[in-house]
């Protein structure tokens, strides 16, 4: 008892000194580095709370394809001019800032330590429900079927950021590839880890979404590693980015979301409600909705990491 005690203190001062790492190195390289580092050390701390599906979310997305989002945006920083010392933040500001996060700190703190007792919650109700989605992940079965507006609402944020990020494309790129031209790297570990791992990476992706019915996992951890597979021969020069016109890319990310709002369409007139799903037909088409979104979470995901297409040079 007393070592996983000490264990888990460890674990929670770790996130505490790396959080405000993030915040008070002055150098962007090495604030990325601490965010990627301290988004590890939380998907420990959400496996010590027995929240797998979290942890592998939080180890896929939020540490790494969120790391190499910052890690890119760093890279094209390098090389503009540093700010004037008149747009630095003054200690005014800084005072502000500082009262306002406190102020939320509290808030937040308050709202939670002053829940009624006992909490109002419809976990019973869901609980008595999730025999009929057929699904042994409850996970993936409250937000398949419980909480499948929010889960529907994600997907069109998701393919919703990928149009900000082209609407940012300078004058004469548009139509052109995604991201900047990456150089061919022929040695060192990137060459060799994008021309090994992508096929193991796929094997796992397809692994993780397919026992997400049934165990930890899904979609969004799925496509977060089939991105990163495609990201990595990408940034080794060795794949190249898709034209941001091309037909197939555009079809493949309004693929899921589409789906889903079909197959919600379909239960508001067989059943009588938006996203139901009618007896005995749950589980095939909530695995029809996770496969297909799969693809397009993960080519969306692996356009935000490379970002708007560059005119030519």
């Amino acid at each position: 008892m007393i070592p996983a005690l000490a264990a888990d203190g460890l674990l929670a001062a770790g996130i505490l000194a790396l959080a405000l790492g993030c915040v008070a190195t002055r150098r962007a390289f090495a604030s990325a580095a601490l965010f990627i580092a301290y988004g590890l050390l939380l998907a420990l701390a959400w496996a010590r709370l027995d929240a797998p599906d979290v942890a592998l979310t939080e180890a896929s997305i939020g540490a790494g394809l969120s790391g190499v989002l910052l890690l890119g945006g760093v890279r094209r920083l390098e090389g503009l001019a540093e700010p004037s010392p008149d747009a630095e933040t003054g200690p005014l500001l800084t005072i502000l800032i500082g009262i306002g996060c406190a102020a939320l700190t509290v808030a937040i703190g308050a709202a939670v330590l002053l829940l009624p007792d006992p909490t109002p919650s419809l976990a019973p109700q869901v609980a008595a429900n999730l025999a009929t989605t057929d699904l042994g992940n409850p996970v993936t079965a409250v937000l398949m079927s419980f909480r499948a507006l929010d889960t529907l609402l994600e997907s069109a944020v998701v393919l919703l950021a990928v149009v900000c990020v082209w609407a940012l494309t300078p004058e004469g790129g548009w139509g052109g590839v995604a991201g900047l031209r990456q150089p061919v790297v022929r040695d060192g570990p990137l060459a060799l880890l994008a021309r090994v791992l992508p096929p193991l990476g796929i094997v796992i992706a397809i692994h993780i979404l397919w026992v997400g019915a049934d165990a930890p996992g899904g979609k969004f951890q799925a496509a977060a590693v089939l991105a990163a597979m495609w990201l990595m021969p990408w940034m080794a020069g060795l794949a190249p980015a898709p034209r941001i016109d091309a037909r197939w890319l555009r079809l493949v990310l309004a693929a899921g979301p589409a789906l889903f709002i079909l197959i919600g369409l379909g239960g508001a007139l067989a059943e009588g409600a938006f996203l139901a799903y009618p007896p005995g037909w749950a589980k095939p088409l909530i695995l029809a909705i996770e496969i297909v979104l799969t693809a397009s979470i993960a080519v969306a995901l692996a356009l935000l990491v490379m970002g708007p297409p560059e005119p030519p040079r």
